[in-house]
């Protein structure tokens, strides 16, 4: 039976690549390009090809004009497939062009091919399952992921300033209005990384493709949880002058929010050592937030709601200032032993390169296009 369906999956492969050698090159279609994109996804759950995975990274980062082509070819393979080594094949590939930055990348959006329903038909039920939870979980994820990088390369960018006028009052109403962006944008990153935290194996999913899109994943773990710390970090520096309830209350759920994190992630890391991820010693160390922070905002929350949210800046700064110094060790010293933690390396080597002044308003309108396109 295993025999049977290796040779079904090398015939489909075939029967494709004969189909893209056929087709006529246009703006939409490079036959070259899309031949690559059928390698780097081919049905062999027994590799990865890491050869055509390259070239098509190097396709895409040479010119803008090859992004269509490539997300056309992707779109049409994952929207058409049943198996799930071709989608998890698929779903790395778009992985690696994402953490690539590329405008035309970040523009895109909802993704143009729908797996939040994928159903796999290439194994046995027992396993199928596993398989299924493990795709949709993934796709779920760079869903988020690439609307999320549209998001901030379409808005401008807060400008995040202090003032320093005489007035002191002013002082205080620009770092007002500088906090909630950065709470917003935490409270994203965090329901991202709950989403990051669900792609893991189970029921048995333990193919060698799986355990490749893993590897990408632990990058993004690393990746992510320290950008949260990170910001959480830069708001605790600002509690002070925190003099909104709103306010306070969001940063007192995203300090619980980063406890449970921090709990699951550790068990995470147990999950990873297990299947032979990561090494004991690889494991960052996850520092808890301490206690003082979470009290230092329910303080806040209570004086306001008491009718004392006129008290100035400078009497907060008095009252918190023994805190302060342990809000920031707590977080920082999260945030470094990430830092500092041994890098994952993965077979797959996924390069950043710096935006370029390209025009990429023309590519942009194509895209429901592709959408079109890719269901037919």
């Amino acid at each position: 039976m295993k025999i049977w369906r290796r040779a079904a999956g090398v015939f489909k492969d075939k029967n494709s690549l004969f189909v893209a050698a056929a087709s006529r090159r246009s703006k939409y279609c490079n036959p070259v390009l899309e031949a690559a994109v059928i390698k780097a996804t081919s049905h062999d759950e027994r590799a990865v090809d890491y050869k055509n995975i390259q070239r098509v990274f190097s396709w895409v980062r040479t010119s803008p004009v090859h992004f269509i082509p490539f997300m056309r070819a992707l779109s049409r393979r994952m929207q058409r497939t049943r198996n799930s080594i071709v989608a998890i094949k698929g779903l790395i590939l778009l992985h690696g062009v994402l953490c690539a930055k590329i405008p035309a990348a970040q523009k895109i959006g909802h993704l143009p091919f729908d797996l939040s329903n994928f159903c796999d038909d290439f194994f046995n039920p027992p396993r199928r399952w596993g398989f299924n939870a493990f795709v949709r979980a993934y796709f779920a994820f760079l869903d988020q992921k690439s609307i999320l990088l549209s998001k901030e390369f379409q808005e401008p960018q807060e400008k995040i300033t202090k003032s320093k006028s005489d007035n002191y009052g002013h002082k205080i109403e620009s770092e007002k209005e500088a906090i909630m962006p950065r709470l917003m944008k935490l409270q994203e990153l965090q329901a991202m990384f709950d989403m990051l935290l669900d792609v893991q194996p189970r029921g048995g999913a333990n193919e060698i493709v799986v355990l490749e899109a893993m590897d990408c994943i632990i990058v993004e773990v690393f990746d992510i949880y320290s950008k949260i710390c990170d910001g959480i970090a830069n708001v605790l520096r600002r509690i002070s002058c925190i003099s909104d309830k709103v306010e306070a209350a969001v940063a007192l759920e995203l300090l619980q929010t980063a406890t449970r994190q921090g709990d699951e992630l550790g068990d995470y890391f147990d999950l990873c050592r297990e299947i032979g991820l990561l090494n004991a010693s690889e494991c960052p160390k996850v520092e808890p937030i301490p206690v003082e922070d979470m009290r230092e905002l329910e303080t806040i929350i209570n004086g306001i709601s008491a009718g004392k949210s006129n008290h100035s800046c400078d009497l907060v700064e008095e009252d918190t200032a023994n805190v302060e110094p342990s809000e920031q060790r707590g977080v920082d010293e999260g945030t470094e032993a990430h830092r500092t933690s041994p890098t994952v390396k993965t077979t797959i080597k996924w390069e950043v390169f710096d935006e370029e002044d390209t025009k990429v308003g023309d590519i942009i309108e194509l895209y429901d296009e592709i959408r079109k396109v890719a269901n037919h």
